[in-house]
């Protein structure tokens, strides 16, 4: 590329990051985690939209820090490559003069940006970055820069930080308050949080968007894909089948692929983009944690726009809102996630070292007794099974305690639960 169309394209970024007002952006817990005088990278990665620049540029400026900007999430830099990195340091010291600081925005699609960041890191510039490719991101910063890096993962807006940018009270006394509360609630299961959806009206097309974009760009362009129908129709299937275990086997003979290794190199894909994550099955042996997994949506509302006659119940949209939340907390609260499953399932299992400090239970509607045994059953088998006290059932209902068999079960209202501050606190694991 040209020094000069660099160079014009750096100063208008300048112009757009110099209009964004922070005032009116909500804050997010992961700011905590960024470092401001750190030698180390400071990377955040997520989903697309999920707020990964807004987060960088709100810190930044909030701590009056002049720094530079580029983004490469900009079709205009499609044909730059590694022998421009020089004339890009030009083109910024140009508009913005000496700096101290660099921003850089989704620098994964050119190659060898990591080399580029090691050499800054050298000349002792603090670094901030973002991404949306997990693998591609993690891989290189620990081949290259050698634990030179602060990773921080974020993931849509939380309960708490939507009804934060809402203004809606938390704390309801009136009963108009309670039933604006009440009414986030509701769209929140289904809008999700990712934070441009939150006013808009026709929100599904948005979501469609980004959803292809994902697909098409982040995925199809990047790796390859030989059978991009098939990857399609496997994307779709599995946000019509989001948190439940994920059979190969199964997937491969439902859409023709001669094996299970082509639709898990997909899944895998689907990870990496943040589309999907993850949750593993607990057991002591490590081995068959990686074998099995259950496979949630980074944000419900792709489940409802994209798959909207099959994109799931309440019951799997309330699982996977406290899955993230979960995946939120364990940032500040440093503990494991899994599910369990022997003839019964377990949502989800938290632990801290090798012991199981919390069995988690999800259940939508416990207005039937059935559906209530049902939940405290399983409860109770795992506190046996797993020798573990601390049992809660969230659920669309009024928080209470429970006596079951002898054993106490929290039952927790799920609004409550998802704006609590930081949820699991202070574990024992005495």
């Amino acid at each position: 590329m040209e020094l000069q169309k660099i160079r014009e394209i750096v100063a208008q970024q300048r112009e757009e990051a110099h209009r964004m007002n922070v005032h009116n952006w909500c804050d997010r817990m992961e700011e905590q985690f960024l470092e401001l005088d750190s030698p180390l990278a400071q990377i955040v990665i997520g989903v697309r939209r999920s707020g990964k620049s807004t987060l960088c540029h709100k810190f930044l400026k909030q701590h009056n820090i002049t720094y530079a900007y580029i983004n490469f999430d900009d079709e205009r830099l499609v044909n730059f490559h590694t022998e421009d990195f020089d004339l890009l340091l030009e083109a910024l010291t140009i508009v913005y003069g000496d700096f101290e600081y660099l921003f850089v925005d989704e620098p994964q699609n050119i190659n060898y940006w990591h080399l580029f960041v090691n050499r800054l890191l050298r000349q002792q510039v603090h670094v901030f970055l973002t991404g949306s490719n997990a693998k591609l991101l993690s891989g290189e910063l620990a081949t290259h820069l050698t634990g030179r890096y602060n990773q921080i993962e974020l993931y849509p807006l939380s309960f708490s930080e939507y009804v934060i940018l809402l203004n809606i009270n938390r704390d309801p006394l009136l009963i108009r308050d309670k039933a604006a509360l009440q009414i986030a609630y509701e769209n929140y299961i289904n809008k999700g949080g990712l934070p441009e959806v939150v006013r808009l009206t026709r929100w599904k097309s948005y979501i469609i968007n980004i959803f292809n974009a994902i697909l098409e760009r982040d995925i199809m362009q990047r790796f390859h894909v030989r059978f991009p129908s098939v990857f399609h129709d496997i994307a779709h299937y599995l946000l019509s089948n989001f948190t439940h275990e994920c059979n190969y086997d199964r997937i491969a003979s439902i859409f023709g692929v001669a094996s299970d290794k082509t639709v898990r190199k997909y899944v895998s894909y689907l990870e990496q983009a943040y589309l999907f994550i993850p949750l593993y099955k607990f057991s002591y042996k490590s081995r068959i944690r990686m074998r099995n997994a259950k496979l949630y949506v980074v944000d419900t509302a792709f489940a409802t726009a994209v798959n909207e006659l099959s994109g799931g119940d309440d019951g799997w949209k309330l699982e996977n809102m406290v899955f993230l939340e979960l995946l939120r907390r364990r940032q500040v609260n440093n503990y494991e996630l899994f599910y369990y499953k022997n003839n019964y399932e377990i949502d989800f299992v938290v632990t801290v070292g090798k012991k199981v400090v919390e069995l988690i239970q999800v259940c939508s509607d416990i207005s039937n007794e059935r559906t209530l045994q049902r939940e405290l059953k399983a409860l109770a088998n795992g506190s046996d099974e797993l020798n573990c006290h601390k049992m809660t059932l969230i659920a669309n209902s009024e928080s209470r305690e429970i006596q079951y068999k002898g054993k106490v079960i929290q039952i927790v209202s799920a609004k409550e639960w998802l704006l609590e501050k930081n949820g699991i606190e202070n574990v024992n694991v005495l």
